[in-house]
């Protein structure tokens, strides 16, 4: 049977410490590891079992799955990963908090960006670091193609020729699939799934794991 699990990252230190991270390459907290292990042994003891399981390219995606599979018993073979997966960019707000954004870019664009689905928040100047363009990991990605800043309506965009052609193919063909990703992609991909329900048996989305 068909069987769709979308699972969040576990808690990553920009989370703990309230900072915008977008593409920001931070690492899980010890208590995210733990969310990571929790949500692999409930998926183990509910019976699921998966025949592939995609990714991004960010340390806290990547870990949460590495962390799950361990729990659930299971090897890292059928591991897919992808830069279109990444969370939304949050441009020159990555890596800051709040408070400091609004002092430095007014409460407009911070709070404009965040409710509204075609805002942008203020943009990355290209010679930034920040800048996946910038990075080692990305050079083989056109540098147009990778984002300054970006809207949820744009990472929409990014994400959705990687859905097309890549994800639904296995899902068609009866694969059992888990996602592992971010907040505002799984959303996106979610927006997606009214035109496959009628398709996909199973559907599951699962933030992090938490026992009380």
């Amino acid at each position: 049977m068909t069987q769709l699990v979308l699972l969040r990252h576990g808690e990553s230190i920009s989370n703990r410490d309230g900072c915008f991270t977008g593409w920001n390459d931070v690492a899980l907290t010890p208590r995210g590891e733990q969310e990571a292990e929790q949500a692999g042994r409930l998926l183990r003891e509910t019976g699921y079992k998966f025949d592939v399981c995609f990714t991004s390219e960010l340390q806290r995606a990547t870990e949460t799955l590495r962390i799950v599979l361990k729990a659930m018993g299971v090897d890292q073979s059928a591991v897919r990963r992808s830069w279109r997966l990444n969370e939304r960019h949050y441009g020159a707000l990555e890596g800051i908090d709040p408070l400091k954004a609004i002092r430095k870019f007014g409460v407009w664009p911070i709070l404009g960006s965040q409710l509204r689905f075609d805002a942008r928040p203020p943009p990355l100047d290209p010679c930034d670091a920040r800048f996946p363009g910038n990075q080692l990991r990305y050079s083989n990605i056109d540098r147009q193609e990778l984002p300054l800043t970006e809207s949820m309506q744009e990472a929409l965009l990014r994400v959705l020729p990687y859905w097309e052609e890549v994800i639904l193919p296995e899902i068609r063909q009866g694969k059992r699939v888990l996602i592992v990703a971010h907040k505002h992609i799984l959303r996106a991909l979610v927006m997606q799934l009214d035109d496959l329900s009628t398709n996909c048996a199973e559907l599951n989305v699962t933030e992090r794991y938490s026992e009380k």
